[in-house]
């Protein structure tokens, strides 16, 4: 396991090297094993390495110089909050993929999940992309009524494939996705 920094772009600790033809994999701290368990599975169906990604969204991208390094900017001032998040990904990362045989690594990246991820996997040459999908609820409903899916704008911005994992149960046909209160 390698830790790396790539705010849209910049490595920390690896000069720049990004594992090639990967899967990736997007993280968020307390996403259910089930994603990363997926995403390994593909990986080692591929005989390819597993490359984690957290994005951090409280930070963005300020801008790119012709070499490729991204400056990033913080929205708050506290920036513990990536750094906490980051480190969650990296230990339920460690839980599941450590001893499955699968060489992996973590990329923190910065600003819109979707548009991050797809900058990382044509920099890796990625030959999947494994996201999971929302948790279900009035509020994540109406977020991603405005903002979209992360796997519906990645699926429109990029042509490599999409495996999207359900994280929970999914929902009944007649089921109400939000009840009223």
């Amino acid at each position: 396991m390698t830790d790396q920094t790539d705010p849209y772009g910049v490595d920390a600790g690896s000069g720049g090297a990004v594992p090639q033809r990967a899967v990736i994999v997007g993280a968020i701290p307390d996403q259910p094993n089930r994603v990363l368990k997926e995403a390994a599975r593909y990986a080692k169906l591929f005989g390819a390495p597993l490359l984690v990604a957290h994005v951090d969204v409280t930070r963005f991208v300020t801008y790119e110089d012709p070499d490729g390094y991204v400056h990033s900017a913080p929205i708050d001032i506290d920036l513990t909050g990536g750094e906490s998040q980051l480190a969650a990904v990296t230990a339920a990362a460690a839980a599941v993929l450590d001893g499955s045989g699968v060489e992996w690594s973590v990329q923190q990246l910065v600003g819109d999940p979707a548009l991050a991820i797809k900058h990382l996997a044509e920099r890796a040459d990625a030959r999947l992309i494994v996201v999971g999908t929302r948790r279900r609820g009035l509020g994540e409903s109406i977020r991603e009524f405005f903002t979209g899916s992360v796997a519906a704008r990645l699926a429109h911005r990029q042509s490599r494939p999409i495996l999207v994992v359900p994280l929970e149960q999914p929902a009944r046909d007649d089921e109400e996705l939000w009840p009223d209160s």
